[in-house]
């Protein structure tokens, strides 16, 4: 799995961005991930012919331990696990969440 980690923040500052993500609706399912919505001017021809039926479109970061973040850069579909449309991140796609990811952490005011 290709991944972007972000690793060696202080408990007090990986809470800070959990709860953040929290506090904007992206919880997933399980204690720790999170789903980072993948605006559609960047989806694929594919993604988007497949919206209606597979869609939408996240990134799952992951909270691991208490010090690192692990963003996978595979684009998922949320409504389906398999589909020739859930593909790895284009480059443009792959700028924009770790981008996303990088503002975020500006915005907290965290440095790692």
């Amino acid at each position: 799995m290709r991944t972007y980690l972000i690793e060696d923040f202080l408990p007090e500052q990986q809470a800070k961005v959990c709860q953040r993500l929290a506090d904007m609706g992206l919880t997933g399912p399980l204690d720790g991930i999170y789903y980072l919505p993948l605006p559609a001017g960047l989806l694929t021809e594919e993604q988007r012919e497949h919206s209606a039926e597979c869609g939408p479109y996240i990134f799952v970061l992951e909270a691991e331990g208490e010090s690192n973040l692990k963003l996978e850069l595979l684009v998922r579909a949320q409504s389906k696990l398999r589909c020739s449309c859930v593909a790895y991140a284009t480059p443009e796609q792959r700028a924009h969440i770790m981008d996303y990811m990088d503002n975020l952490l500006r915005e907290l005011d965290i440095t790692v």
